[in-house]
């Protein structure tokens, strides 16, 4: 496996990662009967999002009920990958 195709991995994930974010995010907008599928699809991205959302909630806590954290998160997240990039390529 080459350098740029490490990097492409690195990026597919880091793609993978945020789109099962924006998932979670609009999952939760809805209520969500338990033993549906939709329900357990929640727990699912639940368990893959909230540790790393959990990071940032602490920093920034929500405000007048809006959660800002999966904004920064993402951003985060793209910085991050961006940086283990450049010094792979």
């Amino acid at each position: 496996m080459t350098i740029y195709q490490i990097a492409q991995l690195v990026s597919t994930l880091v793609n993978f990662y945020e789109t099962l974010i924006l998932v979670y995010i609009i999952l939760m907008w809805f209520p969500l009967r338990e033993g549906g599928i939709a329900y357990d699809v929640a727990m699912v991205l639940r368990s893959l999002c909230e540790p790393f959302l959990s990071i940032f909630r602490r920093i920034i806590p929500p405000m007048g009920g809006i959660d800002f954290s999966p904004v920064i998160a993402v951003l985060a997240l793209n910085v991050i990958a961006r940086l283990v990039i450049g010094i792979l390529v």
